[in-house]
Formats: C-alpha cells, structure tokens, sequence
C-alpha cells in the first residue's frame, strides 16, 4: 500500500490502513446482511446497521460513476409545480437547448416542472439528459425526457451528486427544495469546500426580495456575511443573458 495512504496525519484519527480495513469489513458485512424490507431509520440508531452503511455506500459509487461520464454540464433547479407554458418552464426549456447544443450535459431531479423543462430542451437537440431523483413510499414519476436517471434512496447522497455533477448551477423559481440546493451551493463555495463555480439565479422579480433580505438583514443588520458573499450568484433575467454569462464564465 502507498505510503501516503498509511500515513497517519493526525492524532486523533486512526491511521488511514485502519480505516480502509475497517471499511471492507463494513462492507463485506453490509452485503451479507441486507434485509430485503429495509426498515426506516428513526431518529438516532442504536447501534451501526451495517447493512445500512453498505447501502449508502453503493449509492455514492454508483451516483459518481454517473456524473464522471459527462465532462461539461450544467444543473438547473426549479419547481416540481411549474407547469408547461409558464415563462419559467418556457425559458428553462429554450436555455438547455442551446447550452446542450453548445456541448453541456444537462442536469436536474429528473422530476416534472422545471426539471422536465430543461431535460425536455436538451433531449429533443439529441443532448445527454439527466435525471437524479429519490425513490419514495408514493411514486416519484421521472419525467420522459432523460438519456440516464437513477434514483436515490437517500437525500443527503441525491444532494451530493447533484453538487459535484457540474461546472455551472442555475436556480429557476422553486420552492424549499430549491431554495435549499442554492443555499448549500452558496455555503460550499463560501467555505471553500468546492471551487468557485458560476452560481446563476433566473428571474429578478422571484429572486430580488431574498437578495434584499440577504443584503438589509443578514450582512448589513447582523454582519452574519461578508460584503464578498453576495458576489458568489450572478441574477439574471433572460434566456439570452444566462447563456451569454454560462458560455463566458464555465471553464470546465
């Protein structure tokens, strides 16, 4: 084994062999030990399931294997909600074309909305088209518009796949769950946690009441952010102006 791997740099964790060790293990147990009904994991377990860490584990590899196919790729994100001829579904649509058309992978939930939007614009150019949902207890439909999908068991391992799978995040109108994938972007940039990448939010009358708010209250009332935090999204407001910003600014 490489001595880099064995190297232990830091005196409160095991050396890195100890950890590999620890891992095959797990995982040797965990594909033995799967159930077929797998129960929920409620609150905080009492004991390592692992069954469970094997599953996860297998999530991760498989959602990676995915996205490392596609070397240019934008993500975009929006509401599940919007309906077909809603300028945002409008827009999202026309603005994957062209960026699938310049040579980007498109990449979304894999849901209806804004989602199918911008898979539907990449698809019918004969563009890659991809979908990462979540498997739920009711039926997650995936919308007919994808070349690749796959679907998560867990939320936390979709999240991670959607923020590693590309060189540009664009955030349509949306609800929690958009607002929360732009906020985790935001916040993995600002730690410096992922490089820098162009973070673009569509639509100024949907975005521009959050921005004021960051803006007034969270940097000028509270000092809770830097001046340089708000510098982190671009806004715009057009399919043209987005396209221009994305050909500019993406440096796969």
């Amino acid at each position: 084994m490489n001595d880099d791997l064995t190297r232990d740099n830091s005196p409160h964790q095991p050396p890195i062999h100890e950890t590999v060790e620890r891992l095959a293990k797990v995982v040797h147990e965990g594909g033995r030990t799967m159930p077929e009904d797998r129960p929920l994991l409620v609150c905080k377990p009492k004991k390592i399931e692992s069954w469970r860490v094997f599953k996860i584990m297998a999530e991760f590899v498989e959602g990676f294997d995915i996205i490392r196919r596609y070397g240019l790729a934008v993500s975009l994100f929006g509401s599940a909600r919007t309906l077909p001829g809603n300028d945002s579904y409008v827009h999202a649509e026309e603005l994957s074309r062209r960026l699938s058309e310049h040579g980007f992978a498109v990449v979304t939930g894999g849901s209806s909305g804004i989602m199918q939007a911008a898979n539907k614009g990449a698809f019918e150019v004969g563009g890659a088209s991809v979908g990462l949902n979540i498997n739920l207890p009711t039926t997650q439909v995936y919308n007919p518009y994808l070349t690749e999908k796959f679907g998560f068991d867990h939320f936390f391992v979709r999240k991670v796949m959607l923020t590693y799978s590309s060189e540009v995040y664009i955030y349509f109108p949306g609800g929690f769950g958009t607002l929360d994938e732009f906020f985790e972007i935001v916040t993995l940039v600002q730690t410096k946690k992922i490089r820098k990448v162009p973070i673009i939010l569509y639509g100024k009358d949907f975005w521009d009441p959050l921005l004021a708010f960051i803006e007034k209250t969270v940097y000028k009332d509270h000092s809770a952010i830097d001046k340089e935090d708000m510098e982190l999204y671009t806004v715009v407001n057009s399919v043209d102006e987005a396209y221009e910003y994305v050909v500019k600014n993406v440096v796969c």
